[in-house]
């Protein structure tokens, strides 16, 4: 039985209304273009079919959503059960970050009526990277509503079905951190099948999807660091910062990892030249590389990494660290050739914010309601 308590406490603060207004607002373009049709509302046309709706809430979204994922690894391939006070509310970020993720696909669908074709054999193209992500994304989410079961099981009382869970649970665990393997790494597939129309400095034919799964997993420990750095902040609970301190440390072998294989294959391939000699793609590169490497330099720092402050600064740089590096990638030095052009329209970004803001109400009122959290014996 976990240890892990509902919080408690009034769910309509003055934070959760505003983002309720900001969910309606959302949910109104959101029906407009069912009404009306995506052209509607969105700005994605022959050359862009890709907007902020599948970039962010799918590419980027859930690779924000890894946390699970990279704890399961720590955890259950590692054997560190040290962690595991922070796996339910990891799990928890995970569904609703993919589940809202599969959401995101669902609006930007053409014919969104024949979703259901994707599990269909006789429509299958068994070539297709996308057919690969969409399986493993459809059945990650019901691995995760299972995983995360026991939450609810616990807060109703049913011992039976939990004590019954518990004996196959390892099953999911395992396939729980097989689908995320594929799937991360499969996005970076994407960008080798965009072939010319990727920068050569995001694109590369051999490892692209070792660099997808590299910065799903860094974003995956950078996102446990952040929620559970906000929720002891909003929630008044105990100091985790001995824990995370070690998750930082983690960090740091992989994001080393990542930046001797991203620059390694740009030396090799004869780009380095391009990183300043490429214009606005110069420019988004030495960002992005920045926003990588302060975090390696404050976490490989014992002391800033005890310190809870320049850990979650750390956290947030990688967050945007890889949210950069896939925005480049996938959207920002994307170059569909002459005569297309792409800008998000108020109703793309105000349904992708009304996403965002459904994802927080449900974790708040599930963390209030259900056993996830660990409640401080004071409060």
């Amino acid at each position: 039985m976990s240890q892990a308590k509902p919080l408690g406490g009034t769910i309509f603060t003055p934070f959760f209304i505003a983002m309720m207004v900001v969910f309606a607002i959302g949910m109104y373009f959101l029906g407009v273009r069912f009404m009306n049709g995506i052209g509607a509302v969105a700005n994605i046309n022959g050359g862009y079919p890709w907007g902020i709706w599948v970039v962010y809430d799918v590419v980027i979204g859930t690779a924000l959503a890894c946390g699970g994922y990279a704890l399961a690894i720590t955890i259950y391939l590692f054997n560190k059960g040290q962690y595991h006070p922070l796996m339910r509310a990891a799990l928890l970020a995970s569904l609703l970050g993919y589940a809202l993720g599969g959401v995101g696909a669902f609006i930007d669908m053409g014919r969104y009526w024949q979703f259901y074709h994707l599990m269909m054999p006789k429509h299958m193209n068994f070539n297709s990277v996308m057919l690969e992500v969409g399986l493993c994304v459809a059945t990650y989410i019901l691995v995760l509503i299972i995983e995360f079961a026991p939450a609810f099981l616990e807060r109703i009382g049913a011992k039976g079905l939990l004590k019954a869970l518990d004996k196959v649970l390892f099953l999911f665990i395992a396939i729980g951190i097989l689908l995320p393997t594929m799937h991360q790494s499969s996005l970076g597939s994407f960008l080798v099948a965009m072939g010319y129309k990727i920068s050569p400095l995001w694109q590369s034919l051999y490892m692209q999807p070792v660099l997808a799964l590299l910065t799903a997993l860094c974003m995956g420990f950078s996102i446990v660091i952040f929620e559970a750095s906000m929720s002891k902040a909003a929630f008044d609970l105990d100091d985790e910062t001995h824990l995370l301190s070690k998750i930082g440390k983690i960090i740091v072998g992989l994001l080393t990892a990542y930046l001797v294989v991203r620059f390694g294959e740009i030396i090799v391939h004869g780009k380095f030249g391009l990183i300043f000699t490429s214009g606005k793609n110069s420019v988004l590169f030495i960002l992005e590389t920045a926003l990588f490497v302060i975090p390696l330099v404050i976490l490989t720092s014992e002391k800033k990494r005890n310190n809870p402050s320049t850990l979650l600064w750390a956290a947030v740089s990688m967050l945007f660290a890889g949210s950069l590096y896939r925005f480049n990638a996938f959207l920002l030095t994307y170059n569909p050739g002459p005569g297309y052009s792409y800008f998000p329209s108020v109703g793309e970004i105000m349904v992708t914010l009304g996403i965002i803001a459904f994802e927080v109400m449900t974790y708040i009122v599930l963390v209030k309601t259900l056993p996830v959290l660990h409640k401080p014996k004071h409060a």
